[in-house]
């Protein structure tokens, strides 16, 4: 299918400044934004709690959905249990139903109760739902559980852990986050309501931050292993715009995903992940055909070349840009909430990739040639190694 004639020329090099100009600004506006008004991270990356529940009724994922927007737990995840009727995860922002305030009231009426000489260390779960006791006496329980429940927080059983006399040690465990989830969807859904969670995990803010860190390592790595191919596969002077394409499209897109507030996770790394590979995948499509007319018209130079391969890709471009589009289109308008996100990443990558090959990648390999490799370049060097020569 050819939506270009055969043989059209298009001097795309002539709007090469104002395009990447107008490039520089986008990818500043979008480092801008991951400050102000920075990313909306989702649970993966911010800390949250995920439990896996089973309902007596049967209740559509959408459904779901809806109730816990409507209990306060905006942005939750809901995901089917393969294989099992009515079965969900549901991983929602909060990690503990205690404030700070509680934390310190609870521990402070332990020591007041036992006696600072008693008590050795006081430690609460980050999920908020476990207290760790030791102190150097046995205590009574049920005053340890009377002096919490005076803090305004209610517990659920408490037991001694092994251990007597001076290293006393007691596990209280205590109304979280989960439990009182699993009583709002009981009040709310009725007879439907889930059971007690069959699993309860956590994501701490701290294992947010390393996840974090990885996701980032993860994309700059793919970068420098690409760049590394792409200066095998062709040379040094087309590798440098290729990764500064793929840089350019991976920014934009992230920058797009924070202004519009979208949540950023490990499914937006994966879309910014295969953003890349269809980004570099164009680039190197048009710098084949740069190579191939290089050898082709050996008395012309890069700048012409540059147009005339793009101008016989076009075609190309256009057809694989918009058939993929289209299916990321079809699952942005009738997918799930996740598919939907991941979708939204894609549409504007594939749009930002599409240009990049053109506008970005080309103009810079034309820009290192110019400066590293043409004729002018190597007529520096040899003046220069003549004039050290000279000196010397």
């Amino acid at each position: 299918m050819e939506f270009v004639k055969p043989g059209t020329y298009i001097d795309f090099m002539a709007m090469r400044k104002p395009v990447v100009m107008a490039s520089l600004v986008l990818v500043a506006a979008s480092l801008a934004s991951l400050f102000v008004p920075g990313p909306n991270y989702g649970i993966d990356f911010a800390g949250g709690t995920e439990i896996q529940l089973q309902f007596n009724g049967d209740i559509t994922s959408g459904e779901l959905r809806t109730v816990l927007d409507g209990l306060g737990h905006t942005g939750a995840d809901v995901v089917a249990v393969e294989g099992a009727e009515n079965q969900y995860m549901v991983r929602v922002r909060e990690v503990s139903a205690l404030d700070e305030g509680q934390a310190e009231a609870m521990q402070t009426a332990v020591t007041e109760l036992v006696g600072e000489d008693v008590l050795r260390s006081f430690r609460l779960s980050p999920g908020g739902d476990k207290i760790s006791i030791r102190m150097t006496q046995e205590a009574d329980l049920d005053a340890l559980r009377g002096a919490i429940q005076g803090a305004g927080v209610e517990v659920r059983d408490i037991a001694p852990l092994v251990g007597s006399g001076e290293d006393t040690r007691v596990e209280v465990f205590l109304i979280g986050a989960a439990d009182e989830l699993v009583r709002e969807l009981q009040a709310e859904l009725g007879d439907r309501g889930p059971n007690t969670p069959d699993r309860i995990e956590w994501v701490g803010p701290k294992a947010g931050q390393q996840l974090r860190d990885a996701a980032v390592k993860s994309l700059l790595y793919a970068i420098a292993f690409i760049m590394v191919y792409v200066a095998f596969r062709f040379d040094l002077r087309f590798a440098p715009g290729g990764v500064l394409a793929m840089f350019h499209d991976a920014v934009i897109t992230l920058g797009i995903y924070v202004v519009v507030q979208k949540e950023v996770n490990l499914t937006t790394v994966a879309a910014l992940l295969t953003i890349l590979g269809y980004s570099i995948n164009d680039t190197i499509v048009v710098y084949d055909r740069i190579r191939e007319n290089m050898g082709r018209y050996k008395d012309k130079p890069l700048l012409e070349l540059i147009n005339l391969s793009t101008s016989q890709m076009l075609s190309r471009t256009i057809v694989t840009s918009g058939t993929t589009l289209l299916s990321v289109v079809a699952f942005f308008i009738w997918g799930t909430p996740v598919i939907k996100d991941i979708s939204f990443a894609l549409f504007c990558g594939i749009l930002i990739g599409t240009y990049s090959s053109i506008f970005i990648a080309a103009p810079v390999t034309e820009w290192m040639d110019k400066r590293f490799f043409g004729a002018e370049a190597q007529k520096r060097r040899l003046e220069k190694r003549r004039a050290a020569l000279q000196a010397s």
